[in-house]
């Protein structure tokens, strides 16, 4: 049989990078993508990648999202208009491309899997750098989106909150100057390897965070049961008489 094939956005070097080494690792096929290879925001460009891809394998079980970029620390108000829509661009467009590129080929291969590197950012406004918060939380759509299209063919989809990992990113943002606690890399790609190989498939559609999340558990809570809105971002009502529940 051939190997198992994955395809890793942004794996030049941070996260993608050990995400794309872990895979190696585990027996996977890696087909990295830089900046170099494509522009993930360009559709031609994502297409004549993904048709490389599949003259050099018969197949893709694996799509890991990780390209992403963040704005300038500043208020909304502050905020550069170009910068701030190109950051929507690479942090959601790219996604989707990549997705809506590759989805037939892991329908083809009996049910692959789509894994967005997310963040915790997603689930609140922020008062700086607020592309990056809008895009994580428009990824998180998309990502329930790749769930509910490709459930019935048996293609999970999941979002990916690294923590903190020390990275050429992390380092460059205020935020987190003086942080003496970080995300391992080793956290991050434990559980990308469970959600790849199957074993977190009760997670699909939902959000996971390194760091505070390990296999072991997630597969211990997703046997206890999840509620449909567990670990999803949704609208919280005010109680039994809200009109919008």
């Amino acid at each position: 049989m051939s190997p198992r094939v994955a395809v890793v956005t942004g794996a030049s070097r941070g996260i993608g990078h050990h995400i794309a080494v872990a895979l190696e690792a585990a027996g996977y096929a890696v087909e990295r993508g830089s900046a170099a290879v494509a522009d993930v925001t360009e559709p031609a460009a994502v297409e004549r990648w993904v048709a490389g891809i599949l003259r050099s394998h018969d197949r893709v079980d694996l799509l890991v999202n990780n390209a992403g970029v963040i704005d300038d620390e500043v208020p909304l108000h502050e905020s550069d208009p170009d910068q701030w829509w190109r950051t929507m661009e690479v942090n959601v467009r790219g996604p989707y491309l990549m997705t809506r590129a590759l989805m037939p080929h892991l329908v083809a291969s009996g049910g692959g899997r789509v894994i967005n590197v997310n963040s915790g950012s997603a689930t609140h406004p922020g008062q700086v750098a607020s592309a990056y918060n809008a895009s994580e939380t428009a990824l998180a759509r998309v990502t329930g989106s790749t769930h509910e299209a490709g459930r019935p063919y048996g293609v999970r989809a999941f979002d990916l909150a690294p923590g903190v990992v020390r990275t050429d990113m992390t380092a460059s943002m205020q935020s987190h100057v003086g942080r003496t606690q970080w995300t391992s890399p080793r956290e991050v790609t434990d559980l990308v390897l469970a959600l790849a190989d199957g074993r977190l498939d009760a997670w699909s559609g939902r959000l996971v965070r390194a760091g505070h999340d390990t296999p072991q558990s997630l597969a211990r809570k997703a046997a206890q049961g999840l509620d449909e809105a567990d670990r999803t971002i949704t609208l919280v009502t005010w109680g039994e008489d809200d009109p919008l529940r």
